[in-house]
């Protein structure tokens, strides 16, 4: 890593390596169908991810139209990116509404239940990658 990288750049890049080594030790490698299935089910459930709420997704059948389509994703950008933009979207925009699924950085008003807790795991966002990352074909 480079050090002019700043802290919190150098956090997520910590974060996104540490994912994949846990995701290649562990067996549950962000491409596996399993995980891909995983990731379908979590997107599904509204009060686990939302993203559903904003974007349409291939292969669910609800989606908002706030956020970019997510049809064709894993045509058009890096896994390692997709990941960097789940885990804290505020490092590409700081002025966006999409919640930091794996950062508790610069959180404020936290319920008390939710404090020091992520709005994902570490397997749920692999999950969700899986997902989001594996080929769809063409769109519906």
């Amino acid at each position: 890593m480079s050090a002019d990288w700043p802290p919190k750049a150098r956090l997520t890049a910590l974060a996104i390596v540490l994912g994949l080594l846990q995701s290649a030790v562990f067996g549950q490698s962000i491409g596996s169908a399993d995980a891909a299935q995983r990731g379908q089910q979590l997107l599904l459930q509204r009060q686990e991810s939302g993203c559903v709420l904003c974007h349409r997704i291939p292969g669910l059948p609800v989606g908002g139209d706030i956020g970019p389509s997510l049809h064709g994703l894993a045509e058009r950008a890096d896994v390692q990116v997709v990941r960097e933009r789940l885990v804290d979207p505020r490092r590409f925009n700081p002025m966006t509404i999409m919640p930091a699924y794996f950062s508790l950085e610069g959180l404020t008003n936290v319920a008390w239940a939710y404090q020091g807790k992520t709005v994902l795991s570490e397997q749920a966002l692999d999950d969700i990658l899986a997902y989001l990352m594996k080929p769809q074909g063409p769109r519906q």
